[in-house]
């Protein structure tokens, strides 16, 4: 056998082993069944991809594949924690009163192959074995774990490596989306991406915040008030104070005769807590906790960079939508946390940056013949929307109106 018959033969060799290797770990990932779990067609798989081996750091994942037609649905990347993935509508689960789990009705596998990541180490069952990685964690380090995880999970999965890649996050994923679609962009690799979903987004507490303020509820009182009233106002400091209690009475009177149009169960996460701490429900997800004693969404382990809050992200998100990368940003309209006002003028602001032309005027979208929230499309990729009802959380106090709008963004059409 000649030098380039050899060569060709360790090549072949090498290639078959690592497709060999793929589907093996593929298939120990594979989910049977979850304790107390209804009966399904479709195929589950959880298990960690190591993103660090030097420092033994892996990130849990937990995939589903759609409801129906997997092999023609885009792949759909979520970063939220596993406790909110299954008490905010977007699994195909959650978790009863009773310990079993319900059928979600709204679960965005019904529109795409699901991928959920917690991110970073140190967040729900992903761990670093290495416990001084937690002494500082930043974007930086969170961008690029997220990265590796992706490409690492494409060597486990071959199949859905060339399938349109959506990703989608909310709340502080205003940070984590947007600068891991920037490296996947920056990168070349072909991951063929296609569109970012934000939810709520913080894109920057000096950015946004704000939004929560009307300047002109500031200004225009003192601006308008005579001499006279303001020394009124100085000698009768309970005055304005007893005109505030009178209106949150009446405010509270209005939202009494209000009825929650979702059933919701605000107990959920309670009940996901107990769940996830559940020796039989860890063994069936295939997780392990590393260094803590129990299963949490808010980690006390790891040392954020807090610093990172007052890091402005909307540029990145401009660099994607220059890069053809459809973007959609998404609130709540009873988001106290992070209001859709600040959200709608940065998004506003970007447009114009960007000269893009308002495609679809600022109009009401409708879901199940009811008004679902409002919408405007900039130059056909940049996409501002409210959920009505919803809030920080909106898939969770909205999931119809959620799993709507996430379907009309895979589809590229706009909401109508």
């Amino acid at each position: 056998m000649g030098a380039q018959q050899w060569i060709a033969m360790v090549v072949l060799c090498a290639t078959f082993f690592q497709l060999c290797r793929a589907v093996d770990s593929s298939a120990d990932d594979k989910l049977l069944s979850l304790p107390g779990q209804p009966r399904v067609s479709f195929q589950q798989y959880a298990g960690y991809v190591t993103v660090d081996k030097n420092q033994n750091r892996a990130l849990f994942f937990y995939f589903v594949e759609a409801e129906t037609d997997p092999a023609s649905k885009p792949l759909g990347l979520a970063v939220p924690p596993l406790e909110q993935v299954l008490s905010l509508s977007m699994a195909p689960f959650r978790p009863s009163d009773g310990g079993s789990l319900v059928r979600n009705d709204y679960s965005w596998n019904k529109e795409a192959n699901m991928l959920y990541l917690e991110s970073p180490a140190g967040v729900g069952f992903s761990y670093s074995a290495n416990q001084s990685f937690y002494d500082l964690v930043n974007d930086t380090i969170t961008a690029q774990d997220n990265f590796v995880f992706l490409q690492n999970w494409f060597l486990k999965f071959p199949e859905y490596k060339n399938r349109d890649l959506f990703i989608a996050g909310e709340s502080y994923a205003g940070h984590y989306v947007p600068q891991l679609a920037d490296l996947i962009v920056k990168s070349g690799i072909k991951f063929n991406l296609k569109g970012v979903a934000l939810g709520n987004p913080l894109f920057g507490i000096d950015a946004e915040i704000p939004g929560a303020i009307d300047p002109y509820d500031v200004t225009a009182n003192v601006c308008l008030s005579s001499g006279a009233s303001l020394l009124g106002a100085q000698n009768n400091p309970l005055t304005p104070r007893s005109r505030l209690f009178s209106s949150a009475e009446s405010l509270q009177e209005v939202l009494s005769q209000q009825k929650a149009q979702e059933n919701i169960d605000l107990c959920v996460q309670e009940e996901t807590f107990v769940y996830l701490n559940r020796k039989d429900v860890q063994e069936s997800f295939h997780a392990k906790l590393v260094g803590t004693q129990q299963w949490t969404l808010c980690s006390s382990v790891v040392q954020y960079d807090l610093r990172n809050l007052e890091i402005p992200t909307i540029d990145v998100v401009g660099s994607l939508v220059n890069s053809g990368i459809r973007v959609l940003v998404y609130s709540g309209d009873q988001d106290s946390v992070v209001p859709f006002t600040g959200s709608r003028t940065l998004v506003e602001g970007l447009a114009k940056q960007l000269g893009l032309n308002a495609t679809v005027p600022y109009t009401a979208w409708l879901e199940d013949k009811q008004i679902g929230g409002w919408t405007q499309v900039y130059g056909d990729i940049l996409t501002f929307s409210t959920i009505r009802g919803g809030s920080h959380l909106a898939p969770f106090s909205s999931p119809g109106r959620s799993l709507a709008m996430f379907a009309a963004f895979l589809s590229g059409k706009p909401l109508v």
